[in-house]
């Protein structure tokens, strides 16, 4: 069998006595999927996105990255930052230094490959800027490349946050809520984004999604999670109304934020 991408295995993780954030999640990525992470609030997507890049240590359950440990029953592995680099986390917030020129943002992606001690002074090379220029033309904002940060839309700053994973090159994109606090334009060109780093780069992506509606347009595959578990693991196009609706009751109502269904998902009353 194929080295996995993402291969998680009997996952579970507390943050209260009566309630598990996570329960026994097992699931396995293949290298260059795109794969959608859907549940109402609450349901466990942050959290799992957190203990795969080794956030967060579980209290039981295994979790490797391209065949790499990144914990194993409650430890973290000492070569987590080594693996990290393989991973680039995109956070609903964007996570960008305001001040700071929008390229040194996206330069930030290339600090894993760097010695120490040019990190610590953020001493970036003629090859590494033009690196980060060049993610800026593929995610549209060559132009902005020496605005603060703080100027852009939150449209624009997200698509920052893509270049930045691009510079980094990372195999595996982890996105948690990235279209969240966006309007319709702004998400779909965010999604067009990871669809297109996903088809021509070959990145895996594992994208936390509220919106059903995009979880079929973008995500062949998806995997849900209810109450801390995996409520269903398939194609995206095998979700109905029926079935959500028996996975959420009214919770359902959740996953259909978007201004813009489509027609065969409309819900019923």
């Amino acid at each position: 069998m194929a080295i996995a991408a993402v291969e998680v295995t009997a996952l579970s993780k507390s943050f209260h006595a009566r309630r598990k954030a996570l329960d026994d999640v097992s699931l396995r990525i293949a290298p260059g999927e795109m794969v959608a992470l859907i549940g109402a609030s609450g349901s466990g997507k942050s959290t799992l996105l957190r203990h795969l890049s080794g956030f967060v240590a579980a209290e039981q359950g295994d979790i490797a990255i391209f065949g790499r440990t990144v914990q194993r029953n409650g430890r973290i592995s000492s070569e987590v930052r080594a693996i990290r680099s393989d991973l680039g986390f995109v956070f609903q917030q964007f996570n960008l230094v305001g001040r700071l020129p929008v390229i040194t943002n996206v330069l930030t992606g290339a600090l894993f490959r760097m010695p120490l001690w040019r990190s610590l002074l953020m001493r970036f090379g003629v090859a590494e800027t033009q690196s980060a220029l060049d993610a800026l033309a593929s995610v549209g904002l060559r132009e902005q490349a020496w605005q603060r940060a703080s100027t852009l839309s939150g449209g624009q700053q997200q698509r920052v946050a893509l270049a930045r994973t691009l510079v980094q090159k990372a195999r595996i994109i982890l996105a948690d809520e990235p279209i969240a606090s966006l309007d319709p334009e702004s998400a779909r060109n965010v999604m067009d984004i990871l669809a297109r780093m996903n088809r021509e780069g070959g990145q895996t992506v594992l994208v936390s999604l509220h919106q059903v509606e995009m979880a079929l347009r973008y995500c062949p595959r998806t995997i849900a999670l209810n109450g801390g578990r995996v409520v269903y693991d398939g194609p995206s196009s095998a979700l109905t109304p029926a079935m959500l609706r028996e996975l959420y009751g009214t919770a359902v109502d959740e996953l259909f934020a978007s201004p813009e269904p489509l027609p065969h998902l409309a819900l019923a009353a």
